[in-house]
């Protein structure tokens, strides 16, 4: 699973990833010709972990707007004081400070901004093998976008949606697997009265691997009719390096790319 962003200062962002939130540089290219640099991050190697690849443009007139749309990272850390303090001696912006949440919960999580206006949420969780551990996407109905990544991902709901009435909001968490603090999730957040946001054009989308890019598209083609969505690009290979890809927007607008699995292997192996 990967999820794709724009940056502006690629050497400063790299920094921060790196230095306060523990990630390694997996791979970094140049473009010259096109004008721009990209680079992949994480905390394990692409082929077994959830990585962000990062794009930064050199066109001083494509600059960065984040927008509204996509919420945040969810980062699992058995350190989130320390990094915090971290963060805020190196001048960084700490937007909620380490704590449980206001109903009575005993989960301890903080919000911290990176150096391009991205938010992440640090979350103290024991060791796990997976600590980029979700992306968060603000939803306008939350049924139909639960459905809709059911259905078309076969992604299950982790736990029940929980209702935050305080704070007006409501949140679910999607992904494979049963165990939500040991896989990567897909946080959908329904933010009450909240009619509009901006789509920026930072976040891009996530793509996931599967085994079979024509049967996926096949199968979203059927979700489409009940919940909405569309395919923007159709099943099959990307011209010169031969890996089969499908691309779809859910019902708001977010950017899903399924990438097969084997040709996603070898593209690796050739890097």
């Amino acid at each position: 699973m990967r999820v794709n962003i724009k940056v502006d200062d690629l050497d400063y962002t790299i920094k921060f990833y790196t230095e306060f939130l523990g990630m390694k540089v997996l791979s970094r290219k140049h473009f010259p010709e096109e004008k721009y640099s990209n680079a992949v991050i994480g905390f394990g190697p692409q082929e077994t972990h959830f990585v962000i690849g990062l794009t930064s443009h050199h066109n001083e007139a494509d600059k960065l707007e984040v927008g509204t749309t996509f919420n945040h990272f969810g980062i699992a850390t058995q350190d989130i004081y320390n990094i915090v303090e971290k963060i805020r001696a190196k001048g960084g912006v700490i937007t909620r400070e380490p704590g449980p949440i206001a109903t009575g919960g005993t989960s301890i999580f903080a919000f911290v901004k990176d150096p391009n206006g991205y938010t992440f949420e640090l979350l103290r969780r024991p060791p796990t093998p997976e600590p980029l551990c979700q992306i968060c996407l603000n939803v306008f109905d939350m049924d139909r976008s639960i459905e809709f990544y059911s259905k078309s991902l076969g992604m299950n709901l982790l736990l029940p949606k929980f209702n935050a009435t305080e704070e007006q909001y409501t949140l679910a968490m999607l992904g494979y697997g049963s165990n939500f603090t040991e896989t990567t999730i897909i946080e959908l957040k329904y933010n009450y009265n909240v009619t509009r946001y901006t789509r920026g054009n930072g976040y891009a989308q996530v793509a996931i691997g599967t085994n079979d890019v024509y049967k996926s598209a096949a199968a979203f083609e059927l979700v489409t009719k009940e919940f909405g969505g569309k395919i923007i690009r159709p099943p099959g290979p990307i011209p010169k390096i031969k890996t089969k890809i499908t691309a779809f927007l859910d019902t708001d607008g977010f950017q899903t790319v399924l990438v097969d699995n084997q040709d996603y292997l070898k593209e690796l192996k050739k890097q």
